[in-house]
């Protein structure tokens, strides 16, 4: 198997390394490993222990599309609050408008600086 970018295949190549636990229980994962598993501050992991092995796994939201009444929807573990739906509507609905109004902008702009007003 050929070995690209630290990847077997889509596997994340093996480390071998020594953590230390601090006075209050944490390790800190090697940069490397947080980039490769794309884990930020704040990511949960799963925990699991058995006799001399401690294995480390991060917890991702499952999302999957699944069909309801003949649609395919997007299903989520948790209910998406309308609030937050809201926001992000807003949010690209004023995004859209900020760039539609920038090349009008820019325009008046330039006929001010050239004594032409419109």
């Amino acid at each position: 198997m050929p070995f690209l970018y630290g990847k077997w295949h889509g596997i994340m190549a093996s480390m071998t390394t020594t953590l230390t636990v601090d006075k209050a229980g944490r390790v800190v994962l090697p940069k490397p490993v947080r980039d490769e598993l794309q884990l930020a501050a704040g990511d949960s992991l799963e925990l699991e222990s058995s006799e001399d092995q401690i294995v480390l796994r991060p917890v991702r939201a499952r999302v999957g599309m699944r069909k309801k009444q003949g649609i395919w929807v997007l299903d989520f573990d948790e209910p998406i609050s309308a609030a937050a739906t809201d926001r992000v509507l807003h949010d690209i609905r004023r995004e859209r408008e900020g760039s539609a109004l920038r090349p009008q902008l820019n325009s008046k702009t330039r006929s001010a600086r050239h004594g032409r007003v419109r």
